[in-house]
C-alpha cells in the first residue's frame, strides 16, 4: 500500500468532493479515497501494483476536474 496526495482543482461544493471521491474509489487499486474541499486535494492510499497515478489523475479529469502538477 501506498499513500499519495493529489492538488485537485474545478472544486466548489459538496456534490463535487462526491463526484471526486466516487471516481477515485471506483479505480481498481484505490483502497481509500479522502476529498478535501478547502484544501482542494485528494489524500489516496492505492496498491501501486494495480494502479498507478496517472490513472488516477485520468479518473479525475475524467469526472470533469483537474490535477494540478506540483
Amino acid at each position: 500500500m501506498k499513500k499519495i496526495t493529489l492538488a485537485i482543482s474545478g472544486m466548489s461544493c459538496g456534490h463535487c468532493v462526491v463526484h471526486v471521491t466516487n471516481a477515485l474509489k471506483e479505480l481498481s487499486g484505490v483502497i481509500d479515497a479522502t476529498v478535501d474541499l478547502a484544501g482542494k486535494k485528494a489524500d489516496i492510499t492505492y496498491d501501486e501494483a494495480t494502479v498507478d497515478t496517472a490513472k488516477m489523475a485520468d479518473a479525475v479529469k475524467e469526472a470533469g476536474y483537474g490535477v494540478v502538477e506540483k
